[in-house]
């Protein structure tokens, strides 16, 4: 039975509760998200489009929780700019997205080159190069280009590979990254 103003701490105890914080305090994924609930964790994505002009900005992920408004935004974004057709885009593929730019350490927004590609533009841009798929993510809302100024595709690649999940391509010759939620792989140099 303790008696009135002792804590119950050991110095043992407390040896142990730091050693439990350096282990998850360790640098392995550090950046990425932060695997603690209600601490304020937060999911945000800042990007521009070179064909449209426009930015975003937007946290769409909070303690655990999806914010609708976020991810209508960004479906907006992530639209067919040839077309306008508008898609829902998988939060899979985004949480790779955002956990690739943290990992990365920039402050500067990546550049969306291509995200929802409607399933008519698809085809026209296939019938114009060998490296768009036939059946590409993008079309399904799974994938995103991108660059950064401030990064090779060789970091960016290596930081979205680190996370271990989707389909990484590296575009060196063109500058970008594809980056969808596929299956776990990787191509391109």
């Amino acid at each position: 039975m303790m008696e009135e103003g002792q804590t119950g701490l050991t110095r043992r105890g407390l040896l142990g509760a730091f050693a439990a914080t350096t282990v998850v305090a360790a640098p392995t994924f550090a950046n990425a998200f932060s695997i603690r609930r209600g601490a304020g964790d937060f999911r945000r994505l800042r990007m521009y489009s070179g064909r449209t002009g426009e930015r975003l900005d937007m946290v769409y992920w909070i303690d655990g929780e999806y914010v609708p408004e976020g991810l209508d935004a960004i479906n907006r974004f992530f639209r067919d700019w040839r077309d306008n057709r508008v898609h829902q885009i998988d939060t899979r593929a985004l949480d790779l997205m955002a956990a690739t730019h943290r990992l990365l350490e920039v402050d500067e927004p990546y550049m969306l080159l291509s995200g929802y590609r409607s399933p008519q533009t698809n085809a026209m841009l296939r019938s114009r190069s060998r490296n768009v798929a036939r059946n590409s993510r993008h079309t399904i809302g799974q994938a995103g280009d991108l660059r950064l100024r401030n990064r090779s595709v060789a970091q960016i690649a290596r930081a979205a590979i680190a996370c271990n999940a989707g389909g990484i391509g590296r575009y060196s010759r063109s500058n970008f990254v594809h980056i969808d939620c596929g299956p776990v792989r990787s191509w391109g140099a």
